[in-house]
């Protein structure tokens, strides 16, 4: 037992259980060096996965599993961790409960896939009343109900931190409709649904209002006008109509994605699975008017807002150009660019023509929060 210990980096001394992995050791490799999904790499490395049970497992938006029948079952799941991912002081509980519940749905639309079921699991600490969990589960009870999905189990726990919310989401779908992040071409079109930016722009109102509050809790927020990204950051949606559109139109994208931690780092995603360059059209990509007056009154470039925000909750996608007919005139959907050889990288056509790579930058948990 204590050769396990060891190789472990635990070491048990005098009945006490010493962790000598922890961060302090100035030996070791601090998780921000990494970033999320350098973690995520290192971490997967050590497991290989079963053909017999799985068809595909960590790297894309949601797993997928053999079944019985025709259709394969897929899982994804998200964590959500109050002070990392949501603030309390601005978000209402029934709107978080409905916000982590789409967070889930939309990666399994993501792998193209219809949503059937979730699991709920939370940790919260003494400060919360029954009333605030009722009202938690009564915004993922109405999200349930709009998406027809079921609530079919979970775990409740307490915790020292806050309130911490996991989500499992499960949907089927059939071998030939399952689409993941690795099947785009060159020349295939790039396309996104809705529009971007909204939520990353109802996150700085939201933070500026919090602001002059807490300085001076006589006044009160400052939140007309803006009604359209607040409600993008607190109530989004998963795009479960645009899976119903492919199946309408007989279309199967290439490669997809959702956007959760922005277009920039989720076009470097699909480049890489897929082994292809990007260029996407500034004058293309589809922003909403009250996003880029918020921009301006932060004295940003609209299309950071667009590029390197996050929780939009869009599709993502690519199409061969044989399908430029049927995904061109299906509403809400916008073609923004087209996949090029790898060796051009991902860049940007800005409206004065000149080209630009486009980091990859987007939201990144450990890069944030240390």
């Amino acid at each position: 037992m204590e050769a396990n210990c060891e190789n472990a980096g635990i070491v048990p001394q005098s009945g006490f259980v010493i962790n000598r992995s922890m961060k302090g050791n100035e030996n070791l490799t601090p998780v921000s060096a990494l970033g999320e999904f350098g973690l995520i790499e290192r971490l997967s490395g050590k497991f290989a996965i079963n053909p017999e049970k799985t068809i595909r497992g960590i790297g894309d938006d949601a797993a997928v599993l053999q079944n019985s029948g025709e259709k394969k079952r897929l899982l994804s799941t998200d964590i959500l961790i109050e002070g990392v991912h949501f603030d309390l002081s601005f978000i209402p509980m029934q709107h978080l409960g409905y916000k982590a519940i789409v967070a889930n749905l939309s990666d399994i639309c993501a792998m193209n896939a219809v949503p059937d079921a979730v699991t709920v699991s939370i940790a919260m600490s003494n400060r919360f009343s029954v009333e605030a969990i009722e009202s938690l589960y009564d915004g993922i009870a109405l999200a349930c109900k709009k998406y027809g999905v079921d609530l079919v189990g979970g775990d409740t726990s307490s915790s020292v931190s806050g309130l911490v919310i996991s989500v499992t989401a499960s949907g089927l779908a059939t071998e030939k409709e399952i689409v993941y992040r690795d099947g785009a071409g060159t020349n295939d079109l790039v396309c996104v649904t809705g529009d971007l930016g909204a939520a990353f722009a109802g996150l700085k109102i939201l933070q500026r209002e919090k602001t002059v509050f807490m300085n001076n809790p006589d006044i009160q927020p400052e939140l007309d006008g803006y009604e359209y990204v607040i409600e993008r950051n607190m109530k989004p949606e998963a795009r479960t109509e645009t899976i119903d559109l492919f199946r309408e139109s007989k279309i199967v994208p290439g490669s997809m994605i959702d956007i959760s931690d922005g277009l920039a780092s989720e076009l470097h995603h699909l480049c890489r699975g897929s082994k292809t360059g990007a260029v996407i059209y500034e004058e293309k990509i589809p922003m909403d008017a009250q996003t880029k007056e918020v921009a301006a009154e932060f004295n940003l470039p609209a299309m950071t807002l667009a590029l390197h925000g996050g929780e939009d909750y869009e599709l993502l996608f690519t199409v061969g150009l044989e399908d430029f007919n049927k995904v061109n005139h299906l509403s809400g959907i916008h073609i923004i660019g087209h996949m090029t050889d790898p060796g051009e990288g991902v860049r940007l056509m800005t409206r004065s023509g000149g080209l630009v790579e486009i980091a990859s930058s987007g939201w990144d948990h450990f890069r944030e929060v240390e």
